[in-house]
């Protein structure tokens, strides 16, 4: 389980993480860039919208000879943008004949993306569609309401892909704009696994490295502030069911409360069917289908939520069995059975969760983006086998508050307006 992680630094500037892993003839890449939309300065969707148009051309290809490109020796690349990165990932076989050509192809598009301005209107009405299909789920429309209210003025409120109107507004120069500030080589961690030596990975870092500007690093984001007050936010939806979020700012990444957090939420409403929530809003009382919570961590503040979707009927009495189970795990504890079964499920699975190389992937460069210990994937079992029943009342005592906590509710207007 354990992860040799080897770390340096590229001439240009860039963080790198490898693992040397030979089970299959297999390389891992990944290059993640603090390009997420915490950076759209006011333009939402402006770091999604970017990073779906890296693959479309470059100043001298386009993207149907890119992808033919990648084909042609096996290889798989693909982009992806959240709230703190922007990423470029390739799966590629380890033989050099095959490896070293599509890392140059790599390097080229990431460094030389052109940004056609016939894809960047493409991309923008696939961007709108999505968003206008999303306008009519009340699941999407109860995401965006709970992070708008739990992180209020900080960037990680505005939604990752977008507003109708903020991507109706990004043109090609905005585009082109934010690709030369951030996919920049100081701006860069670059993670490698699988089947190579030292050697190979110090040159497939600097290969892709050199093709980046240098660049500079972004300012730190502002830290997240926590709710003043409890507050409900209710969205009429017209539907049989209500969806319900509950929750408020968690920890950041590297914080140590995040481990009794984490075993917390376990029992809470993260560990699947055998859970607190699950048991007494499915088994016990059958208010719903799906009950669970979850817990993330991020540069500045993850979130902590509850949720489910309930009959509109019951809807009161769903509130009151989510919040009081929170409350009774935070004011009591666990239940010395609870907390054995949960350490156990944790980290026996955990393992299974760094089988392949794209899983172990996303852990080390989690680690590196974030500047987490190499160690940190065998402390974290070490640190959950170790909590006992007080560590997690403490920590949900002490970062889980009532009086802060935010509730979304989207359904019926007569439904959700008859609720507190």
């Amino acid at each position: 389980m354990e992860a040799d992680i080897q770390e340096w630094e590229t001439e240009s500037g860039s963080q790198v993480l490898f693992v040397e892993r030979h089970e299959l003839p297999i390389v891992d890449v990944r290059l993640a860039f603090d390009a997420g939309s915490a950076r759209d300065d006011g333009q939402a969707g402006l770091a999604r919208m970017t990073s779906n148009l890296l693959l479309e051309g470059t100043t001298e290809r386009n993207a149907g000879e890119i992808a033919r490109e990648f084909e042609r020796y096996g290889a798989r690349v693909s982009t992806d943008s959240g709230r703190d990165t922007g990423q470029v990932s390739l799966r590629a076989l380890s033989e050099a004949e095959r490896l070293d050509p599509v890392i140059d192809n790599m390097a080229d598009v990431i460094a030389n993306a052109d940004f056609p301005g016939d894809a960047v209107d493409r991309v923008r009405q696939q961007m709108l569609l999505g968003l206008q299909q999303a306008q009519s789920s009340a699941s999407s429309l109860a995401e965006k309401a709970f992070a708008r209210a739990i992180y209020g003025d900080h960037p990680y409120a505005a939604p990752p892909g977008g507003t109708l109107e903020s991507v109706e507004a990004i043109d090609r120069q905005a585009v082109v704009d934010f690709h030369r500030r951030y996919y920049t080589a100081n701006n860069a961690t670059i993670v490698i696994v699988g089947d190579l030596d030292r050697a190979r990975a110090e040159a497939i870092a600097e290969r892709l490295s050199a093709a980046l500007p240098d660049g500079e690093s972004p300012e730190p984001l502002p830290e997240v502030k926590l709710p003043e007050t409890a507050q409900t936010v209710r969205l009429p939806f017209e539907a049989e069911q209500t969806h319900v979020i509950i929750g408020q700012p968690s920890v950041r990444q590297g914080s140590d409360a995040y481990y009794p957090l984490y075993l917390g939420n376990h029992i809470l409403g993260g560990g699947g069917l055998t859970s607190i929530l699950a048991e007494r809003m499915r088994e016990e009382r059958g208010l719903s289908y799906s009950s669970s919570s979850r817990i993330t961590s991020g540069a500045r503040r993850g979130r902590f939520q509850m949720a489910t979707q309930v009959r509109n009927d019951a809807l009161g009495e769903a509130l009151e069995v989510m919040r009081g189970s929170l409350g009774e795990l935070r004011d009591q504890g666990p239940s010395a059975e609870r907390l054995d079964a949960s350490k156990r499920n944790i980290t026996g699975s955990f393992p299974l969760q760094l089988d392949s190389n794209r899983d172990l992937l996303g852990y080390v460069t989690s680690i590196g983006f974030h500047d987490l210990p190499h160690d940190y994937l065998q402390r974290f079992v070490d640190r959950i086998d170790g909590l006992d029943g007080d560590d997690v009342q403490s920590a949900l005592q002490t970062h889980l508050d009532p009086a802060r906590s935010v509730t979304v509710l989207v359904g019926p207007e007569a439904t959700i307006n008859g609720v507190e």
